[in-house]
């Protein structure tokens, strides 16, 4: 139970301040711990201007692995991910720009503009050649990017990406376009509990003092939110097309419970890819990594290591 709190903390708050009720140095403490046990660092650098804060960890030497998280997230959902991936890789979990404590960019939101971004992030920290994973937008993301430019990708892992047109629709689907309000933003304080069904597939338990802050935080950040999302939806990439440009091997893994994203889209991924590898997870909701972060790392580390 600690760890599913802790790790709902990292998917919905990005923030250090979190605990309304324990001292901030505490808090501060605790996230260190996190990346300490993880073996990251909390770094920063400047690309055309923005300031794009990252983790870092694992021996120079060591393969690199980037890690692009999804809508609304941040660096923090691969804390505890990484930490059986240290060890051999050199990790870099970006909070990509707009997102985290980084810069928000004037321009667009869409993938397209954001892989090119992570371009040119990655030309900043000079890593020529990289294995990308990402998680929801940030699979998209890492996809495109992967289509784009296939001499710089080792592999693809892809955690219940975004951009296809899945032959079932999910809850998500449904819910936008029969008129509901979105449940990935958090507009009034009883949204909290609509986000953590949507999240988790068994929500951990939250005293009401802290479900009443962190939903106080959330809805702080709506009007950005739905700014991203509705560029998102505005000005689809659709990912298909770009799947045969990939060449790099490629992971699927998804959650068999995801309501955000339906699990059907490896149906339409699968024929368009190399021989991907697929995994499907029970009882796991849209965030692999942060509902069974060991279990999904260590998935994810056999895929790498088949790679050899």
């Amino acid at each position: 139970m600690k760890k599913l709190l802790f790790a709902l903390l990292l998917l919905l708050s990005g923030s250090a301040a979190t605990l309304y009720f324990v001292p901030a140095t505490q808090l501060a403490s605790l996230r260190l711990i996190e990346q300490y046990r993880a073996g990251l660092s909390h770094e920063q650098l400047s690309v055309h201007n923005l300031n794009i804060h990252y983790y870092r960890g694992g021996p120079a030497s060591g393969e690199t692995l980037v890690l692009l998280h999804g809508f609304a997230a941040d660096k923090d959902n691969w804390l505890r991910f990484s930490r059986p991936l240290t060890q051999d890789y050199r990790v870099i979990a970006l909070d990509l720009p707009g997102f985290g404590d980084s810069d928000l960019p004037p321009g667009s939101y869409d993938v397209g503009t954001q892989a090119e971004r992570l371009a040119d992030i990655l030309d900043e920290l000079g890593v020529q050649q990289a294995h990308v994973l990402g998680n929801s937008m940030g699979g998209q993301i890492a996809a495109l990017f992967a289509a784009r430019y296939p001499e710089r990708v080792r592999s693809l892992a892809l955690f219940a990406n975004a951009g296809i047109e899945s032959p079932h629709k999910s809850e998500l689907y449904q819910l936008l376009t029969s008129g509901s309000p979105n449940p990935l933003v958090v507009k009034q304080p009883q949204d909290f509990d609509k986000l953590l069904r949507f999240v988790f597939v068994e929500p951990p338990y939250l005293p009401e003092s802290l479900k009443r802050y962190l939903g106080e935080r959330a809805m702080a950040k709506a009007t950005h939110y739905d700014q991203v999302f509705k560029q998102l939806v505005e000005r689809p990439v659709p990912l298909a097309p770009e799947l045969p440009k990939i060449q790099a091997p490629t992971l699927l893994l998804w959650g068999r419970q995801d309501r955000v994203l339906d699990v059907s889209s490896i149906e339409v991924m699968q024929p368009l890819l190399n021989k991907p590898n697929v995994v499907i997870m029970d009882n796991v909701g849209h965030a692999p990594m942060l509902e069974r972060p060991e279990e999904s790392a260590l998935l994810y580390r056999g895929f790498l290591e088949g790679l050899k």
